[in-house]
């Protein structure tokens, strides 16, 4: 019985450090887009505004950079990472190959109390849509995938899909704000559902691939209108 009441002070999940914190907050913005492409990061005004010290600021600079969202230019140190059409265009290929294989895997291995799962995260993601709050709806439709990915045994593949995950939600909300949708991104993630729920993995598949195909298209339709940066055009050359 001692023993049995001590093992109540375990804590199970460990308070997030304030590092962690800020790298969430200032990753959350960028991905938002409350820092446009290309701007300066200085750090004594994102001290200023998340209360940290220098140290914790460069370290998240440093994460944010790992993860594509930040670049580090020769004398002039941070910027916010310019979205650039020929990288996006590799990720949107990557997610196509990935995700259709995921979705029409879990369709032939779904079982009753996943579908329910899939069912009630999509509920969720009805509700954040109509608040329009653009983090949420990322959460939730991470996890959306997330559940598919493990269902169908892609766990490698998750792996994958998650280093991306920061361009891939910053390119998520850059199309999601567009009125250029033949059908709008839930309804798209609806009918990929649907084709689960039946247990289809051709119609799981097709309606993955037609769902990044659109976003793809819109992602393309704004990119290229954008000049490349000087440095990567002379890298290019």
């Amino acid at each position: 019985m001692k023993n049995a009441g001590l093992e109540s002070l375990k804590i199970a999940t460990p308070p997030a450090t304030l590092r962690e914190m800020a790298l969430e907050r200032l990753r959350d913005a960028i991905i938002a887009g409350l820092f446009e492409p290309g701007q300066r990061l200085v750090e004594r005004t994102l001290c200023d505004q998340l209360g940290v010290s220098r140290s914790v600021i460069r370290e998240v600079i440093r994460h944010l950079d790992a993860e594509g969202l930040v670049e580090m230019l020769p004398k002039q140190g941070p910027i916010v990472a310019r979205l650039d059409w020929d990288h996006a265009r590799q990720i949107y290929d990557i997610r196509a190959a990935l995700e259709s294989a995921a979705v029409a895997d879990c369709a032939r291995s779904v079982d009753a109390a996943t579908k329910t799962r899939l069912r009630n995260v999509l509920n969720d993601l009805d509700r954040t849509s109509r608040k329009n709050d653009p983090t949420t709806i990322l959460d939730v439709t991470t996890e959306f995938y997330e559940i598919i990915f493990k269902t169908g045994g892609h766990d490698i593949a998750w792996e994958i899909v998650r280093r991306l995950n920061s361009r891939i939600s910053r390119l998520r909300v850059m199309t999601l704000s567009t009125g250029d949708r033949i059908v709008a991104g839930p309804a798209r993630i609806r009918e990929i559902f649907a084709a689960i729920e039946r247990n289809d993995p051709e119609a799981a598949a097709k309606a993955c691939r037609d769902h990044i195909a659109e976003a793809r298209n819109i992602a393309e339709s704004i990119l290229k209108k954008v000049e490349p940066h000087p440095e990567h055009a002379a890298a290019q050359r």
